[in-house]
């Protein structure tokens, strides 16, 4: 009797396992969507960092963007104009001219050049810092405990003596440090030229305030603005219109010559011609340097 309900429980799971396999064939013919070629071969052409950099979760996810919603084919910040170019003619359509956009960190104020700092003895990260008080004096600065350098993928940003420093040489643009920084003080500027100038302070408060914390910060005394219409003050702080910013026109120098605290900072790498201009004089290869900008991660402020 026990084989006859062994073979019974068999038979009943045979009929199911039939049963069901139709009804799966049925239900794949139709609930099935036709996939466009032309999104494997976006995907193909993407680097597949899946870095987020271009605002969607990976390089599928945007691949489909690009191909099914029209998404503009220059968001890709690994791939650059090139990944653009391929992506256009892939969809026939005109890229128009993209600039690739590198991180910047807007805080130039070394150890040294903090005046107000206190022991900190808790979780060392910026994520757990940045919710006690009193650490520094200057609530906008970079807190200098790495969570950018952990999140960074090519090893493109590095603290040193007490701030982070971004390596152009190794930056893709993907954005993983701007938005794991607690603070909102690493922003993405569109590189329209190999070196780009920035404003390295993010702090909103009166010079007055701003010299008792820090040697170098922008105090908004609007000598940089007075000179140079791509600055602007805005909340005691100096900003550079980048949406105007043409490097074949933007002069800089005057600038730097009133600027009393030096804030006023070139990031990135020296072109042949920069190189040629100082060929005289005893410099490092590169010029990169430390900053800061708003606290507003909604603005460029660089």
């Amino acid at each position: 009797m026990l084989s006859g309900e062994v073979f019974l429980a068999g038979g009943v799971m045979a009929v199911l396992a039939v049963g069901m396999s139709y009804v799966l064939g049925w239900a794949n013919k139709a609930f099935h969507v036709e996939v466009d070629p032309r999104v494997e071969k976006a995907e193909d052409i993407l680097p597949g960092a899946n870095c987020g950099g271009c605002g969607y979760v990976g390089c599928r996810e945007y691949a489909e963007a690009v191909v099914l919603e029209a998404e503009s084919v220059t968001k890709c910040t690994v791939g650059g104009g090139s990944v653009a170019a391929q992506l256009g003619e892939l969809l026939g359509v005109e890229v128009e001219e993209a600039w690739p956009y590198r991180a910047v960190v807007h805080c130039g104020a070394t150890t040294t050049d903090r005046l107000q700092q206190h022991e900190y003895r808790g979780e060392p990260t910026c994520s757990a810092a940045n919710l006690v008080t009193g650490i520094q004096g200057c609530i906008y600065g970079c807190l200098g405990m790495g969570d950018c350098v952990r999140a960074c993928s090519y090893d493109a940003i590095h603290v040193i003596d007490g701030v982070a420093l971004i390596d152009y040489d190794a930056c893709t643009g993907c954005g993983a440090c701007a938005r794991i920084c607690p603070r909102n003080i690493i922003s993405m500027v569109p590189f329209k030229a190999e070196q780009m100038m920035v404003v390295s302070c993010s702090n909103k408060d009166t010079g007055k305030d701003v010299t008792a914390v820090c040697k170098v910060g922008c105090i908004g005394c609007n000598a940089c603005a007075r000179v140079n219409d791509l600055i602007q003050i805005e909340d005691g702080l100096a900003g550079i219109d980048y949406d105007q910013y043409q490097p074949e026109t933007a002069d800089f120098s005057a600038a730097l010559d009133k600027c009393p605290r030096e804030s006023l900072v070139l990031v990135g790498k020296p072109s042949e011609k920069d190189l040629a201009a100082v060929a005289d004089q005893d410099l490092p290869d590169r010029i990169e340097a430390d900053f800061k900008t708003t606290v507003d991660d909604t603005e460029w402020r660089g």
